[in-house]
């Protein structure tokens, strides 16, 4: 679910031109490391602390 603070930030038109950018999660052949994440979430954090100044 996508809250309406992320669609202000990451509206769906920016996140259909992003999306194929990044690249996509493959687990490590030994295991470990870290789990994966929800994409457009991480996206949005970085947008937010990218546009409010955040330290």
């Amino acid at each position: 679910m996508v809250d309406r603070l992320s669609l202000r930030l990451v509206p769906d038109e920016l996140w259909e031109l992003v999306e194929p950018l990044l690249p996509a999660f493959t687990p490590r052949p030994q295991g470990g490391g870290t789990a994966p994440l929800n994409p457009r979430q991480v996206f949005t954090a970085i947008v937010y602390v990218l546009t409010s100044g955040c330290a």
